[in-house]
């Protein structure tokens, strides 16, 4: 083999990871990945017990409820709207779940599809006002987060339901093989939605009506179904989250997903979502999710006052706003 040879075979195999480097730094999710590791490999160093495995069940536990509320989000976004009553819809299908559960004998392993389906009318009712009715999203979901969050208050008078029972606990506390149930079903959830998104004819539509809502319209895409299957899931996702979250304290809090929708919107935006629609991806939303529950973990850990938790969401919310304003003038 000649030298000239093995030059030339070098350079291709540089060509070749300058490529893979090239179209990596282009993937949505690529910065937040890169920001995941770097924080996750800060408090491995700031910190003795961040890799342990206690801790890392806490992390993904958190951003399992989180993430799943995140999930539905992102549906929304992609289509161009914003679902603001998530955190209130978890918390009102958590109150009609565990009231399910006590007081009208619904089987335990029924309760989760029973609430699930609650919550997806609840998706379906923002649909119709949003979809059908083509009113602002973000006035129809304010008025329906105050009207959901009153109404967990009304049933509840302000006191939890409990006890929930042994049986329905497993499925917040459960693990199988170590992994907490709720990571399971989170990721799962996930899965499922990058095959839909990526697989199926929907997933196509849901990009194009977000991309252009008229030109999806010109190209025979039955936009408000699509529409209202978006804000559908959002509502069925945050229902989910609600009464795994209350299955994990044995009780329906009211106050179940009141810290829920900036968390959903911070973690959809830092993985990529746009906030006009039709770009995103799912795999992003997981790892945003992920970084704020191990940004939430690391001020734990570090002794950071909790005041001063809301105070650092707030300014990432604010650079993941940025990153996507600066990220749509460049596309």
């Amino acid at each position: 083999m000649t030298a000239q040879t093995i030059s030339g075979l070098h350079s291709k195999r540089e060509a070749r990871r300058a490529g893979l480097l090239e179209r990596f730094w282009q993937w949505e999710a690529s910065g937040i990945l890169v920001a995941l590791l770097v924080l996750m490999a800060a408090l491995s160093l700031a910190t003795d017990n961040f890799f342990s495995t206690y801790n890392l069940s806490v992390v993904a536990r958190q951003a399992a409820f989180v993430g799943l509320v995140a999930l539905g989000q992102t549906m929304v976004l992609l289509v161009g709207g914003i679902d603001l009553s998530v955190g209130a819809a978890a918390g009102l299908s958590a109150i009609v779940g565990s009231i399910a559960l006590t007081q009208w004998g619904v089987h335990p392993y029924l309760v989760i599809p029973f609430t699930m389906a609650f919550g997806l009318s609840l998706g379906f009712i923002n649909g119709v006002f949003v979809a059908g009715l083509r009113l602002n999203p973000f006035i129809v979901t304010l008025a329906t987060w105050e009207i959901f969050a009153g109404l967990t208050l009304v049933i509840t008078q302000g006191y939890p339901i409990r006890p929930l029972g042994e049986t329905f606990q497993i499925f917040g506390k459960g693990e199988l093989f170590g992994v907490p149930f709720p990571v399971i079903i989170f990721l799962t959830a996930g899965l499922i939605l990058i095959w839909v998104l990526s697989q199926t004819r929907f997933g196509r539509n849901v990009f194009a009506v977000g991309g252009n809502r008229d030109a999806a319209i010109l190209a025979g895409i039955r936009v408000k179904r699509i529409e209202l299957i978006a804000y559908g899931l959002a509502g069925m996702l945050s229902a989910l989250a609600g009464i795994l979250f209350a299955s994990r304290m044995d009780a329906g809090q009211p106050s179940v997903g009141e810290g829920w929708l900036m968390g959903a919107i911070t973690a959809a935006i830092l993985g990529g979502t746009s906030l006009r629609g039709g770009q995103g991806s799912i795999i992003g939303t997981i790892l945003g999710a992920l970084l704020l529950a191990v940004l939430a973990n690391g001020t734990v850990l570090l002794n950071v006052s909790g005041f001063w938790q809301r105070v650092i969401v707030g300014c990432v919310v604010l650079v993941a706003v940025l990153v996507d304003l600066l990220r749509r003038r460049d596309t």
